[in-house]
């Protein structure tokens, strides 16, 4: 198994052997590893999410900030990123909670190291997807921006099937005016039809065509 290129494994446990040997495992199979005693060691690190994170690697239950609170604290502040917790026996019920919140996957101790490795592999795919995700709805959103609040409420109609004349009629305006503003909204957002244009509003903003 190889690692992602760029993708760093952060782990935050606070038991320095059970640390040393992840670290050991993790980096035997290629992944760079960064390590931390506590969650508030990890948050003092980093202002905001590490641009080569790959996953967190989080035990549940910590002193100070547990692995719960942390996972609460980075989803408060907007940082989407997939978190394998570590629980001890009896912990299933918070690890449940956990991936309610969006964790990736639980471990419970002792674990396979090859369930370890498949788990932190997933997550970073994961991670991966959620980041092609967000930047392609970037992109979506930076398109639709450069149009006209006019062009904007053309493309909508567009966007659902509209034919040009029903969309002057909704509109009050022209059917040749309609045809103008198709002309520059698809050039505007690099759409060749109205089925691209659909699908560019739904990366944008799901809701645009409810």
């Amino acid at each position: 198994m190889n690692a992602e290129p760029c993708t760093t494994i952060y782990l935050i446990d606070d038991d320095d052997a059970f640390r040393r040997s992840l670290i050991f495992l993790l980096e035997s199979v290629g992944w760079p590893v960064r390590d931390y005693d506590s969650a508030q060691a990890f948050l003092d690190a980093h202002a905001s999410a590490p641009d080569d994170l790959g996953c967190l690697l989080l035990d549940i239950r910590m002193p100070m900030i547990s692995g719960m609170h942390l996972q609460q604290r980075l989803n408060a502040q907007g940082w989407h990123i997939p978190i394998v917790f570590i629980t001890g026996h009896g912990d299933v019920e918070l690890a449940v909670q956990a991936m309610k919140a969006g964790a990736s996957d639980f471990l419970e101790k002792p674990f396979r190291d090859q369930a370890l490795l498949d788990a932190v592999a997933l997550a970073v795919q994961r991670g991966v997807q959620q980041r092609r995700d967000t930047e392609r709805r970037r992109h979506a959103i930076a398109m639709l921006e450069g149009l006209s609040p006019r062009e904007a409420e053309v493309a909508r109609l567009l966007a659902r099937g509209r034919a040009n004349k029903n969309v002057a009629q909704t509109l009050g305006i022209s059917e040749k005016t309609v045809h103008i503003h198709r002309q520059r909204v698809m050039e505007k957002t690099a759409c060749a039809n109205a089925t691209e244009l659909a699908r560019l509003l739904l990366l944008a903003e799901p809701e645009l065509l409810d």
